[in-house]
């Protein structure tokens, strides 16, 4: 298909028209925002409900929940919120609802984004991005189908089409004939660690900055003792992509943290069409493989990344350098995809990790043979998003200790592997 390009007047004009955009578009976020100071962290007590050992996502909520059903904690982790190494680290994730058949994963994702709109609307700067979320692949495919069938039966907004419908709405894409797409209007991209940061500060929590070790464990332990002499009755390691290392012998190859790249490329000054509201996060699903990408915010410029897992890694001490083949990969895609950014410079790029667990699934579980320690991962590349439903699932365990375990975040099914999307 052709592709609109716009010409040096036509971005000059719409440069010229920058500002009074530029200060609307500002005028209406702050209509629409309701920020609110946050309170500062409750004193630190020596003895409390909950540890939580981790604070990023996964952590962070289950922190917040937990404090708001009046419970004491707190929250530990080595390096700090939402840091670099962490799988909750970096500037940006995805947050959608369509997963195919997999209406247990869709419903979490609606779950949380209650939350994460409540937290971006009160936050001192936007959390949650309302780009909408377009995903394209082959007419006939399952996954979309099965995606498209959950989002109509639970009234979710949404709109598909056909490849025409597609090439008339994102001229700036290359489609391919046969080609089918659903946009989620309600979903969007949030901004990671100062998501995770904004969740601790709502929480009135501080977070510790100490090295745990995995608890000694004993039948007769009542509770658990902290680096620091304190204790707690309940333990909660939310150590994501460390979980193997605390319980080798239990986890060792059922959670493993693999090595990702994620490129951002620049667009021309006053090309706007690789930024919301011309362009939504995107996903592209092709012969099983899926390549992601979140438009332009803030500045960060346009970001793509492959679903696929590369090498196994430590992320205490991977060197986190882009490859010159990772890029070179990247710029071949942009250029068949996007050819308006076919010449773009890279001006910017991350090595992170998945955390994936064996069969695809989260883990939500009791540690074995111990009703108070609790181990929380798998979050892989689309635990994020479902941050808060995760959190509150783990906090209403420790509420109530008669409530069964989702089967599928069991430990007893941590020992075969399946395959799962996971942007």
């Amino acid at each position: 298909m052709a592709v609109d390009v716009p010409t040096r007047r036509a971005l000059l004009t719409g440069l010229a028209a920058l500002p009074v955009a530029a200060s609307a578009a500002a005028a209406a976020e702050r209509k629409e925002r309701r920020s609110k100071k946050r309170k500062p962290a409750r004193p630190k007590i020596q003895h409390v409900d909950v540890a939580i050992v981790g604070a990023g996502v996964f952590g962070a909520w289950t922190a917040w929940h937990l404090l708001r059903a009046g419970k004491s904690v707190r929250l530990f982790d080595a390096y700090g919120a939402g840091h670099a190494r962490s799988s909750s680290g970096g500037a940006s994730r995805v947050i959608r609802m369509g997963y195919g058949a997999d209406a247990l994963y869709s419903e979490m994702a609606r779950d949380s984004l209650k939350y994460w709109k409540e937290l971006s609307d009160t936050a001192s700067a936007p959390i949650f991005h309302n780009t909408g979320v377009l995903w394209f692949a082959p007419q006939g495919d399952s996954y979309t189908a099965q995606s498209l069938a959950w989002l109509q039966a639970n009234r979710v907004g949404h709109e598909h089409g056909d490849v025409s419908w597609l090439q008339n709405k994102y001229r700036q894409i290359q489609f391919y004939q046969g080609e089918t797409g659903i946009l989620e209007t309600e979903a969007g991209a949030l901004i990671a660690a100062r998501g995770v940061q904004e969740v601790i500060a709502d929480a009135q929590i501080a977070v510790e900055r100490v090295v745990m070790p995995a608890p000694l464990f004993s039948k007769r332990i009542k509770k658990h003792t902290l680096p620091d002499g304190g204790t707690a009755d309940h333990l909660v390691y939310a150590a994501g992509p460390w979980l193997a290392e605390l319980f080798p012998q239990q986890l060792m190859h059922k959670i493993v943290a693999t090595r990702q790249e994620v490129y951002h490329f620049g667009a021309p000054q006053g090309d706007s069409r690789f930024a919301p509201p011309a362009l939504p996060v995107w996903a592209d699903f092709n012969n099983g493989r899926i390549v992601y990408g979140i438009p332009d915010l803030e500045g960060a410029g346009f970001k793509i990344a492959f679903d696929t897992h590369g090498p196994v890694i430590d992320p205490d001490t991977l060197e986190r350098q882009l490859t010159p083949a990772g890029i070179a990969e990247a710029r071949a895609y942009v250029a068949r995809r996007f050819p308006g950014l076919a010449n773009a410079p890279l001006i910017g790029g991350r090595v992170c990790q998945y955390e994936n667990s064996s069969n695809g699934d989260y883990l939500i579980d009791r540690f074995p043979g111990q009703e108070r320690v609790w181990l929380v991962g798998g979050g892989s590349g689309h635990g994020f998003k479902n941050g808060p439903a995760v959190g509150k699932r783990v906090a209403a365990h420790i509420l109530d200790a008669n409530l069964a375990v989702e089967p599928r975040f069991s430990f007893a099914t941590k020992g075969t592997v399946a395959a799962r999307t996971v942007f």
